[in-house]
């Protein structure tokens, strides 16, 4: 039996309707029979097909793939992000005394830093990170590394030029800061842009049951605002491997529970000073961050609590001298908006072996205990920009009287920056 095939139009027009109909015999038509083709038409026509597909242009090659892709990687085009800091300060009573290198020293209007922060894999085997700052008087290279990213058992390592990761403040960037200046732990001891330094570091997850790891580096010891309490400003040259700079830490956290948190780390950091060639300094450390946010609760503030110490201890020809700088610092974001916080800072004179009070060479001024408390309002309009009111008493023991600051300051980013670490 054959069949009739029919095509319709759906009703809506859109789907088409297949309908067989049986054909009756007398309609039925026979197939017709194949063509006779001889050999000499077969050839002919394959002739033909020939020359048509040697006349059809080849399709083009496909392009090369990008170094990365080839590689086996994805890709490395970086995160960036530029971050204003900019304040008006105003200031009373004794001469002030910020330590800072990014903090508003003058009464009026300050552009404490323009940072561009880049960051990003290069391949499956390594990342890096940058940080340049803009200033009126030029750009600075903050830190420049390359970290590895597939070494075994819980190593890494990176080398460039970074800030070293002595406690938990000495690291970190201004747009991270509570506050609008640097604390005069980081000052005094290390220098106003912190300790950083051209070198390499090493570090290691412990497989412990809470997170543990060892770090340790080694950088120059030079640069007066970087080195202070190491070569500095007089740079005598590495001689050998103790000329370096070598800083060890131990990092730890603990969640004490769903809604609090605890980092505690110890450090300390060791190289020459510019006394004499044997001539050491020393430098131990202690942090302690508490973070307390009620998620259990629903809640959307939070409160944390951060605190750090360090003992300097220093060489001199014919003794040691010796001082303590802490501080205390508590922020408390009552809303994702808004938020107060409070900190207070203490720094002893420096002292040597028998106790007596002298004025040290890279500290002469610091004949007695100085004391600094400060007091903050903070207002994030979006995640992107943040708006601070800070005030601040300074106390020191050889000063006519006490210093105050005040300071309003706004900062803005655009761009894509990397997470920072907790």
């Amino acid at each position: 039996m054959v069949f009739h095939v029919g095509v319709f139009s759906s009703v809506s027009g859109e789907i088409p309707l297949f309908l067989f109909v049986p054909l009756p015999a007398s309609a039925q038509v026979a197939p017709a029979p194949p063509p006779d083709l001889t050999a000499e038409d077969l050839a002919e026509i394959a002739a033909a097909l020939g020359a048509d597909l040697a006349a059809s242009p080849s399709p083009p090659p496909a392009p090369p793939a990008p170094p990365s892709q080839a590689a086996g990687g994805g890709g490395n085009a970086p995160d960036m992000a530029f971050i204003l800091d900019f304040a008006l300060a105003g200031f009373g009573g004794a001469e002030p005394m910020l330590v800072g290198a990014h903090d508003p020293l003058l009464t009026g209007f300050n552009l404490q830093q323009l940072e561009l922060a880049v960051g990003g894999s290069v391949d499956t085997y390594f990342r890096m990170d940058g940080n340049l700052v803009f200033s009126p008087f030029g750009v600075e290279i903050e830190e420049i590394y390359a970290t590895t990213l597939s070494l075994p058992l819980g190593l890494q390592v990176r080398a460039g030029q970074f800030l070293t990761r002595f406690g938990r403040q000495n690291p970190t960037h201004p747009h991270t800061w509570d506050f609008v200046t640097q604390p005069l732990l980081t000052g005094r001891v290390f220098g106003g842009e912190g300790n950083r330094g051209l070198g390499t570091e090493a570090s290691v997850l412990l497989p412990l049951p809470w997170y543990v790891e060892v770090l340790a580096s080694e950088t120059m010891a030079g640069g007066e605002p970087t080195a202070r309490s190491f070569y500095g400003g007089e740079d005598l040259g590495v001689e050998r491997i103790g000329d370096l700079q070598t800083t060890v830490a131990v990092k730890q956290f603990f969640p004490l529970s769903h809604d609090l948190s605890l980092a505690w780390g110890l450090s300390w950091a060791g190289g020459p000073n510019p006394t004499g060639r044997d001539n050491r300094t020393e430098v131990y450390g202690s942090d302690v961050y508490f973070k307390y946010r009620p998620i259990t609760q629903g809640g959307r503030s939070q409160v944390t609590l951060h605190a750090e110490a360090a003992w300097r201890r220093r060489q001199v020809p014919g003794d040691v001298e010796s001082d303590w700088t802490t501080f205390e610092q508590l922020a408390w974001r009552l809303t994702p908006r808004f938020g107060l916080g409070a900190r207070h800072e203490l720094g002893t004179a420096t002292r040597t072996l028998d106790g007596e009070v002298v004025a040290a060479d890279i500290d002469p001024e610091w004949l007695g205990s100085r004391q600094r408390a400060a007091f903050a309002v903070t207002f994030w309009p979006t995640e992107f920009s943040r708006l601070r009111l800070q005030g601040e008493a300074d106390f020191a023991e050889w000063a006519s009287g006490p210093g105050f600051g005040g300071f309003a300051a706004v900062e803005t980013q655009i761009g894509h920056h990397g997470a920072h670490a907790f």
